[in-house]
């Protein structure tokens, strides 16, 4: 996948804004008694996103297929990305009723009790989508050795790929076969940057975070992380491990050859993936992508990839998509009956994912379709957050050997050591704001090589100790230690 989150903007199957007052002012009747008689329950939603442009006809269909099957209909409220936290907060903190959402910050709010316990639950009413998830998908979100979300099965491991503009590979006659690094990119990073100065070699900005064999127990922003080979067994700052370093200071020489654009570390959007601004850009990719299939329909052209990590199933994909029910929900068994519904029912996921059948597709066989000129990229909602990849339709072009390869991949990718490990914050919040301002400061400049690692990581480094970080370190280590004994 590109960045999971930023194929989907990219994607016609794009990020799923809705106003404050959409969210805060809904009839609160929605979701919070059970109905009279036979009456269709109603339950209230909230997802993450832009709502597609033909909303209104998309859930029309659904709706009448979810009133068949298990008598309820669905409110979906949607809420924009740069909104979501704040009004989800809100929503939590003032007990707003509701019954199902896109889970915001999933650990943190299951931990207050926000969320309802579904460990019970999900199996009881959605079992055959429960028995269908990969177990990394249980580990990854399990709190406190409770499950407290019905993740959506997707892309269960995802691994960072260097992703080259095919049409420019092939004008300049490049050889990237051989690329499994960063340091095996350099060859033909030069050859292109001397046949095509004018175009960035490597299209990175201020959000690229250099990539490497490690998983992180916060986040990939913060520096903290464990070595996926070797000994996984310490907390480390991977900015001061040997093999980072090594790949800073190759990131340093590329900047000041000119491989990297000048403005990096202040650029916010000038290399988008639809653009020919750009040679080479990293991506990151999971087995539901198909290579580089769902990339090059993103891209409006050929892209082509090598990776760079191993396939890894983590915690942060397990939780990358969750669904989560309100504690508040008096609803709890009807929400567990329409998250099961949702993962197993293939005419109203298809539906959803696809845009409305006859228009936008058309059966091509059992399980595949043939787009049609009305698919459009706002007229449908997004696979990665809506339900099971697993039971959509397949385009034509999908083949059965590209659907055995996916399969084989999931099989094969290892499980993250620190999959399942939620780090509890309690204790060092103050300690962790300090550090993000620290990185706030560090992060863009080292990342994108603007600056020589040799001089600066010794500078980032005391200033995060001086910011605690030694002491979230030790604290992330015995709650670590705690979880690598269980």
């Amino acid at each position: 996948m590109v960045k999971w989150k930023t194929i989907c903007k990219l994607t016609g199957s794009a990020m799923l804004v809705a106003s404050l007052a959409a969210c805060s002012n809904q009839n609160t009747e929605s979701g919070t008694e059970a109905p009279e008689s036979n009456e269709p329950t109603t339950l209230l939603m909230y997802q993450i996103g832009t709502k597609p442009e033909n909303f209104d006809q998309l859930m029309e269909i659904a709706n009448k297929r979810i009133e068949e099957k298990i008598n309820a209909k669905i409110d979906l409220q949607y809420i924009g990305w740069g909104d979501w936290d704040d009004k989800m907060n809100t929503i939590i903190a003032t007990g707003e009723n509701y019954d199902i959402a896109f889970a915001n910050k999933y650990v943190q709010n299951s931990q207050k009790g926000a969320f309802a316990d579904l460990t019970e639950l999900i199996p009881k009413y959605a079992k055959e989508a429960y028995d269908d998830l990969d177990p990394a998908y249980i580990k990854g979100n399990l709190v406190d050795g409770k499950l407290y979300a019905y993740p959506v099965n997707g892309n269960v491991f995802a691994q960072q790929m260097l992703s080259f503009n095919k049409e420019l590979v092939d004008k300049y006659d490049l050889d990237i076969s051989g690329i499994n690094s960063y340091a095996d990119a350099d060859k033909v990073l030069r050859e292109f940057h001397e046949k095509d100065p004018d175009t960035a070699a490597f299209g990175i900005g201020q959000t690229f975070n250099l990539s490497g064999k490690y998983d992180y127990p916060i986040t990939k922003d913060m520096p903290f992380a464990v070595r996926v080979d070797g000994d996984s067994s310490e907390i480390i700052n991977q900015y001061t491990d040997d093999a980072m370093m090594a790949d800073l200071k190759l990131m340093h020489q590329w900047y000041t050859d000119g491989l990297i654009p000048a403005g990096a570390a202040t650029d916010s959007d000038s290399y988008s993936l639809d653009s020919n601004t750009w040679f080479m850009r990293e991506e990151t990719q999971g087995p539901m992508d198909y290579g580089d299939t769902i990339l090059t329909n993103a891209a409006g052209k050929e892209i082509v990839s090598r990776a760079i990590t191993p396939a890894l199933k983590t915690t942060a994909q397990a939780q990358m998509a969750n669904f989560v029910v309100a504690n508040v929900s008096k609803n709890k068994e009807k929400a567990a009956e329409f998250l099961a519904l949702l993962n197993t029912d293939k005419e109203l996921l298809n539906g959803l994912v696809w845009g409305v059948e006859g228009e936008a597709w058309e059966k091509d066989g059992e399980d595949r379709i043939k787009l049609l000129d009305g698919y459009k990229p706002n007229y449908h909602m997004s696979a990665w957050n809506t339900g099971n990849n697993y039971i959509l339709y397949t385009q034509d072009t999908i083949t059965d050997e590209m659907i055995e390869k996916r399969d084989k991949s999931i099989a094969e990718a290892k499980e993250s050591p620190i999959l399942g490990f939620n780090f509890d914050t309690s204790n060092v919040k103050t300690e962790l704001t300090n550090i993000a301002n620290v990185m706030n400061r560090y992060k863009a400049s080292v990342n994108t090589g603007t600056v020589d690692p040799e001089v600066t990581i010794p500078k980032m480094t005391e200033d995060l100790k001086a910011a605690g970080w030694d002491k979230v370190r030790d604290e992330i280590q015995k709650q670590y230690d705690e979880f690598l004994k269980q």
